[in-house]
């Protein structure tokens, strides 16, 4: 922003050049054309006018034309961006969840790329549950009063509309896709929906998102491996897969992945908890059902531009620093839902999805 001021400033210093000049260049024609007419007409003694060499004023002329001529140099700043209109979000001691799109610097932008729900974990506005595919009803028990677990793949859609993405007669108010599933149509991770587990093989090795459980002053966001000793903790999480942000340290974890995750399947779906407690959850993808501007500040995320991406949000939206963060399942997976519209939907089964409520 200081560069385009700057340029401004240069710009309008050139323009009163310009006008300078061609004032100058007036005047002396005017002298001129007077000096000679009172010679030739009224017989007046010839005075002679100081000697101004007409080829300076010409020649700086031209060069203040050319100047004033250049077209507008403008930064890459993003566009239609209402940064400015917006209060800093983290420090609303009464923000509960706001949605908003930023370029892959983290500038927000209405065409940008990366569609962005920031979350306030401790808001009493706010409330959570986790939703997978099953063939009965969430939380339904056997005849033994055991729960059952009998998994289905189900779209992303369906997750967030159906009769189980309800919470004490509550239609969500956001959603974003979460864990893996594998080919028994089984989520792959931990995932935990109001204290009852829906977990898969991969429970104990791979990381998984939380927020706890509890009054809502007491709530936290945790991303962490395998079971949270405090049974609270676990109240409702997803599972997912790629650490790349581990008590504030930023990891590239492109080789983890591997050629086709890294390189090839771009479109993402993570989560990131800030130092100040807040969540951002962000889904990236091309195909979105919104306004997207392809620029080189606007496009699929590599795994070395997570950190750009985030860092720039939180510092622009005061959230503090980055603490954890880890993906989601992408490629034919990741979808986000806000306000009743679907923003990003894929063709892919999904192993669980996040729901968030707003209760007041």
């Amino acid at each position: 922003m200081s560069i385009a001021i700057a340029l401004l400033n240069a710009q309008t210093t050139v323009y009163s050049l310009l006008i300078t000049h061609y004032s100058l260049l007036i005047t002396y024609y005017l002298l001129l054309i007077t000096h000679y007419y009172l010679f030739s007409f009224m017989k007046l003694p010839i005075v002679r006018l100081p000697d101004l060499n007409i080829w300076f004023f010409l020649l700086f002329g031209i060069i203040i034309g050319l100047l004033s001529g250049c077209e507008d140099i403008e930064p890459d700043l993003p566009e239609e961006t209402n940064t400015k209109s917006v209060a800093c979000s983290g420090n609303n001691s009464r923000l509960s969840i706001e949605f908003f799109k930023t370029n892959n610097r983290g500038d927000r932008d209405s065409r940008g790329i990366n569609h962005i729900i920031l979350v306030n974990p401790k808001s009493p506005k706010l409330d959570f549950k986790v939703n997978v595919g099953l063939t009965h009803k969430l939380y339904a028990k056997d005849k033994n009063g055991k729960f059952r677990r009998q998994y289905t793949a189900k779209m992303f859609h369906e997750l967030v509309t159906n009769n189980d993405a309800n919470l004490n007669g509550r239609k969500p108010i956001a959603a974003i896709n979460a864990d893996y599933i594998d080919t028994e149509d089984k989520p792959q991770g931990l995932n935990v929906s109001r204290g009852v587990q829906y977990a898969g093989v991969f429970q104990s090795r791979r990381s998984s998102f939380a927020i706890s459980g509890g009054k809502p002053q007491q709530r936290r966001a945790t991303i962490q491996v395998g079971k949270r000793r405090n049974s609270s903790l676990n109240y409702n999480t997803v599972g997912g897969n790629g650490r790349f942000y581990r008590q504030g340290k930023f990891k590239n974890i492109c080789r983890n992945l591997g050629r086709l995750a890294c390189k090839q399947s771009t479109n993402r779906s993570m989560v990131a908890i800030t130092s100040k407690g807040y969540v951002i959850f962000l889904v990236n993808d091309i195909k979105a059902n919104s306004n997207i501007k392809i620029s080189q500040l606007n496009q699929e995320l590599f795994p070395e531009n997570f950190d750009d991406v985030l860092t720039g949000i939180a510092r622009q939206n005061c959230l503090g620093s980055i603490r954890e963060g880890m993906l989601f399942d992408g490629g034919l997976s990741p979808g986000l839902y806000y306000k009743n519209r679907f923003y990003v939907e894929n063709f892919g089964p999904i192993g669980s999805v996040f729901l968030i409520y707003q209760t007041k």
